[in-house]
């Protein structure tokens, strides 16, 4: 606890240095502060294949400490956001642990602890803000992964502006990122990837047609490994006393960038691993999809398909190939990224269903499940076009409502994969979640 302490108070301090300039009544009133607590157990039984370990099985404690300023009066306002972070290993072990999983690795071992710092300078004009710093994207083209212990991070500035009426706006350049099980920064890259890239652009936006329909338009480019374009469109039909219908498009075009289109670049390092035409490790895909969501009360069923073009995998960022750096761990703009696999092979077809239920509508608000299939085909390999996969997703959560323990979170997630192309799997996570307001 003693680095718990030690993180707390530099965090804390360094927000007071900032407040003594710039006090003023909004940037305090609006200031707000909370201590995020999570405990989280990890089982993962690798059912089939010879190689170590045959299990991945940790347990750990999280302290998430966020802090949000408000902003100065004037027309042009300043804040500061800060967050301190701070892992703690409480059962693990040689033999179950895989680096970048749960916790950074210490020789063949987790290590005990890690922790880090982040801070965000805002700027707000009118109904656009600016930010630099620490940040947690959750974009079409980019998705922060929060699903282990720790968040992962990335550093660079961002805007985001509502000037115009209905569309929200975002654009932005980001240079490092900060894994789930790590303390330090690295460059950018692709699953495969051995080389770093320092600059992520991105624009696009939220358009809203009407209330019931919105448009997005993104444009991301990572140097010298792609360039992505994405298209989606959402609509819900509202359908009375029967619940209502939500359709939901997207549409991903991802093509080679600088050294990934040479084959000189791709042999130093700017490369997409897994399969690519011909073995060239170039970018270039096309990946569609659409799913269904219907609501009626306590229910929702969801059917989708998505398919994923022939050259190359989906790509989106993605460190865990940047040996040594601990940066593993990457979510996904896609309905295929479940628990255990992504249905991302290239020219893999997959049709997925859904089923939820919140309890709520039987009198018990807080608790919620859902259980989830994918089934893909038509994954390419070098040996032919035959390779299939599905898995099954089943998730339980409870959060009290009332009481000396009310907030508290209990969840629990369970997947079952078999493929043709990865070790087959079974896993467990349970995680209990708890957010104490400070301020």
């Amino acid at each position: 606890m003693k680095v718990l302490f030690n993180v707390l108070s530099v965090l804390t301090g360094g927000v007071t240095l900032v407040l003594s300039p710039l006090a003023s009544a909004d940037f305090i009133n609006d200031s707000k502060a909370n201590l995020n607590l999570r405990n989280f157990y990890f089982n993962n039984d690798n059912r089939d294949g010879a190689a170590a370990p045959s299990k991945t099985e940790e347990w750990g404690q999280a302290f998430m400490l966020n802090y949000q300023s408000g902003f100065t009066d004037g027309t042009v306002g300043f804040g500061l956001d800060a967050m301190g972070l701070l892992g703690l290993k409480l059962d693990s072990g040689a033999g179950r642990h895989v680096g970048g999983s749960m916790f950074p690795n210490d020789g063949d071992k987790a290590a005990d602890q890690w922790a880090r710092l982040g801070a965000t300078a805002k700027m707000r004009v009118s109904k656009t803000e600016l930010r630099y710093g620490t940040l947690q994207p959750k974009l079409p083209i980019l998705v922060s992964n929060d699903g282990r212990l720790l968040p992962q991070t990335f550093e660079g500035g961002q805007v985001t502006s509502n000037e115009i009426d209905n569309l929200t706006f975002t654009a932005g350049q980001l240079e490092h990122a900060t894994g789930r099980a790590s303390s330090d920064s690295a460059g950018l890259a692709v699953a495969g990837g051995s080389q770093e890239s320092n600059k992520f652009t991105f624009a696009g936006g939220d358009y809203k047609l009407t209330k019931d329909l919105t448009a997005q338009y993104y444009y991301a480019n990572l140097e010298d490994y792609y360039q992505q374009h994405f298209a989606g469109l959402l609509h819900v039909l509202p359908l009375g006393e029967y619940g209502s219908l939500k359709t939901d498009l997207r549409y991903f075009k991802t093509t080679s960038d600088g050294k990934n289109s040479s084959a000189a670049g791709r042999a130093s390092g700017y490369k997409l691993g897994g399969y690519t035409k011909d073995g060239s490790g170039e970018i270039d895909n096309d990946t569609w999809s659409a799913a269904f969501i219907y609501s009626l009360g306590g229910h929702a069923i969801t059917a989708g398909y998505q398919r994923v073009s022939e050259d190359s995998n989906f790509t989106q960022l993605n460190q865990g190939g940047l040996v040594g750096k601990g940066e593993g761990g990457a979510s996904l703009y896609l309905y295929t990224d479940r628990t255990i696999q992504t249905f991302i092979q290239a020219g893999e077809r997959t049709a997925f269903a859904q089923y939820a239920y919140d309890f709520a509508a039987l009198g018990v608000p807080g608790l919620k499940a859902s259980v989830m299939y994918l089934k893909g085909d038509n994954i390419q390999t070098t040996s032919g076009n035959d390779a299939s996969e599905w898995e099954r997703d089943i998730s339980l959560d409870y959060v009290i409502q009332s009481g000396a323990l009310k907030n508290v979170g209990f969840g629990w997630r369970n997947g079952m994969s078999r493929s043709d192309i990865a070790r087959d799997q079974d896993q467990n996570r349970l995680i209990v979640s708890y957010s104490i307001p400070l301020m």
